[in-house]
């Protein structure tokens, strides 16, 4: 039946407002399509560069630069033998060192300098060497340790073996690691999504459109990534590249569910297909642009953070999450409009009449707001509506089962050999340089300390435990070579020295931090200027960093979101009861994931920051569901009074929320693919966590606790004091 409201424009719009969005779509995927495979040339894995400018280590970082201009970082190649090396063999390693140093992008010698690889050095046991070599080729360092291997494994012993590790060796590995980032990662996202879209629709056309859509969404999101990491704005990580491919994919197609919900309900009151869609997106409005605007302030309060990889995601996440927005609002609903009733085909949505639709003229169920609704969604609004309380405390319970895992959870760092989750060469070759050399040799812990006090420093330095030697920096000096490094004086800048000190510990182990602590702790005492730095402190920065950002953003994000859902539900009790709900189902997963992570897949630990973009992702959309359903009910409240219009909003979202909740699931279960800790970790947190809070939360907890508070769940505003006919009747006693 058409309406007074109902919009159909003149045939010329009818033609040219399609063709023109769905041009600026296709240009912007033509453009931003090729740019995918580039991202990883705009982007960085290095630990360093995501350290807040407020840390030590990278002060420190920083300082090492008025030393050298020097940028390398240190490849170590660890050569072990089946048997002692005898002393006449260990000069002819002495060629592998040369041929090492020749390589593209290891630094070159300046001066009367030879080479600027450190060794061969002997281990004290004699079955091994190891040589440090200075990789200048940041950018490049996943070809300049490819090299380096096919150099060493050319040129071994018939009985050795050999292993390129170190920073550079674990940096290229990480860089190997999310090389799948670029196509096998998108290519089980979608083909995941492809196949819960055809079991939700049973529809052939209808998933290439949403998938379509979501696709054109990252990739005009990309197309400014790319643009923004290649200007230096954002810095670009392997990890929030994959997070940004996975969170458009899932949150397009989120919002491209709910669109086409409403589209199909409308082609059921409406002949006309642009009537229709005119009504499905003044109907999707609200309820999709709350969802995404709480989605993108949310990754934006990442901005507060002093960690820059967790600041520059929050921008490049925003982005992503824009683009979903406006190919849901835009290139979707002209692509429906195009198909009109045949998207859905074989199943067409048949013409059956808007007043069989409207709960004022249908026939009153025995439990009101229940009308036409059937299935599952009926069963569980019988249960809601005939045991409220019961099933919220039941839900309630259930959580708290969940809650209960939470302190087991290990979120305080791992080391860098346990984030590659695959086989890596550079992690075996830390196990064997553990065997024979000094285990944070090739990764010292740097001291910037006072000349005028740098013989005492270098005392204290040796004197702590944990330290197995320690020296001062005197150039580009073999370290081989004992005599010259006494007999030159240390380099001179600004009034400082640096002091190079082996670890006794891997130097990305928790021993070897807790050196670190110890330093920092007691150098003041003899040089009150001393910083401390080098690859331990930089771990062991990012670590306390990321915990104290998950202190301070935590409140932010829940303040700015309950402001949303406030204006948005004009309410404030509703709103605060959907807060604590994604709170609840937010701990309930981390809960359940330390029990995962421990005792099924027996992971060493969590990164420091899987807390912080689990809370952000689960609650950000986790209120998403509690929007489409709470947006939907209060709709339904306002025609036929709270208690029905709960049941019916419940009634009428609950397939479509339900899908919308497998599909975001799914996405970021994909993340899964990619062997790296954190984002396996982030992909289990953030699909069982979606699931929970779509199954038990919105489905259960929500409703059923509104339903047993009834009316006062919209104070204070009008719908509270129920000033509608059928509310009126309704605020004295529960309507059965």
């Amino acid at each position: 039946m058409k309406r007074r409201d109902d919009w159909i424009p003149a045939r010329w719009l009818r033609i040219l407002l399609p063709t023109a969005i769905i041009l600026v779509w296709f240009t912007a995927a033509s453009f931003g399509g090729p740019t995918f495979g580039k991202l990883s040339s705009v982007s960085s894995n290095d630990q360093a560069s995501f350290l807040p400018a407020s840390a030590e280590s990278t002060e420190v970082r920083d300082l090492q630069k008025k030393f050298t201009d020097s940028t390398s970082i240190p490849a170590i190649v660890v050569i072990e033998s089946s048997a002692p090396i005898p002393a006449g063999e260990q000069a002819a390693f002495v060629a592998l060192g040369q041929k090492l140093g020749a390589v593209a992008g290891v630094q070159q010698p300046t001066g009367t300098a030879a080479t600027t690889v450190a060794g061969p050095i002997p281990s004290k046991d004699g079955r091994a060497v190891e040589f440090i070599v200075p990789v200048e080729d940041a950018n490049g360092v996943k070809t300049v340790v490819a090299d380096l291997r096919s150099v060493v494994d050319g040129n071994l012993p018939a009985d050795a073996q050999g292993w390129v590790t170190g920073p550079a060796g674990l940096t290229a590995d990480l860089v190997n690691a999310f090389g799948g980032i670029d196509g096998i990662l998108l290519l089980v996202a979608v083909g995941a999504v492809f196949v819960i879209l055809l079991l939700v629709y049973r529809s052939v056309v209808l998933p290439f459109l949403v998938l379509l859509t979501s696709i054109f969404a990252l990739t005009a999101a990309i197309l400014l990534v790319y643009a923004f990491a290649s200007w230096g704005w954002i810095t670009l990580s392997g990890q929030s590249q994959g997070i940004l491919s996975i969170l458009v994919i899932g949150a397009a197609t989120d919002y491209a569910l709910l669109l086409v919900a409403r589209f199909r309900e409308a082609l059921g009151e409406v002949e006309s297909r642009w009537a229709a869609i005119a009504r499905a997106w003044r109907a999707s409005l609200e309820p999709i642009v709350a969802s995404g605007a709480t989605v993108i302030i949310a990754l934006l309060c990442l901005l507060f953070s002093d960690l820059n990889s967790n600041r520059s995601l929050g921008p490049i996440a925003a982005i992503g999450i824009v683009f979903a927005l406006l190919s849901a609002l835009t290139l979707l609903p002209m692509l429906l409009v195009l198909f009109g009733r045949a998207a859905f085909w074989p199943f067409r949505p048949r013409l059956i009449g808007e007043s069989q639709h409207s709960p004022e003229h249908a026939e009153l169920d025995s439990v009101r707001g229940l009308e036409g609704i059937g299935g599952l969604w009926r069963r569980v609004g019988m249960l809601i509506s005939s045991r409220p309380r019961l099933t919220w405390i039941m839900a309630l319970v259930l959580l708290g089962v969940c809650i209960a895992g939470l302190p087991q959870l290990k979120a305080n760092g791992v080391s860098q050999t346990d984030v590659i989750l695959s086989q890596s060469d550079a992690v075996d070759g830390e196990k064997v340089l553990g065997r024979h050399f000094d285990a944070g040799s090739g990764s010292p812990v740097v001291v910037v300390a006072d000349a005028a006090r740098a013989d005492a420093t270098l005392a204290a330095v040796e004197r702590t435990p944990g330290i197995n030697a320690a020296s001062l920096y005197v150039g580009n000096v073999n370290p081989t070579s004992a005599e010259a490094r006494h007999s030159l004086p240390p380099v001179v800048k600004d009034g400082r020295v640096l002091i190079n000190a082996t670890l006794a510990s891997q130097a990305d182990s928790g021993a070897a931090e807790q050196v670190v602590r110890d330093l920092r702790h007691t150098l003041p005492a003899t040089d009150p200027r001393v910083l401390v730095g080098g690859v331990t402190a930089i771990a062991l920065d990012t670590n306390d960093t990321a915990q104290s950002d998950l202190m301070k953003i935590i409140p932010i994000v829940l303040a700015v979101i309950l402001l949303i859902l406030m204006l948005l539900l004009r309410s404030i009790l509703a709103p605060v009861l959907l807060i604590a709900s994604v709170v609840v189902s937010y701990a309930a997963a981390l809960g359940v994931s330390a029990f995962v992570f421990n005792d099924v897949f027996r992971f060493p630990g969590a990164d420091a920051a899987v807390p912080l973009f689990g809370f952000v992702f689960l609650v950000a959309l986790g209120v998403d569901y509690n929007i489409f359903l709470m947006t939907r009910v209060r709709e339904e409240s306002l025609r036929i009074g709270t208690r029905p219009g709960i049941l019916r909003g419940l009634g009428v979202t609950g397939s479509v929320i339900t899908s919308a909740g497998v599909v975001l699931a799914a996405t970021f279960a994909a993340l899964a693919v990619i062997p790296i800790l954190f984002l396996v970790q982030i992909a289990f947190i953030v699909a069982f966590g979606v699931l929970l809070d779509t199954v038990i939360v919105r489905s259960l907890l929500v409703p059923a606790l509104s339903y047993d508070i009834g009316a006062p769940i919209w104070w204070p505003s009008r719908l509270w004091r129920g000033q509608p006919r059928t509310l009126r009747s309704e605020s004295g006693a529960r309507t059965r």
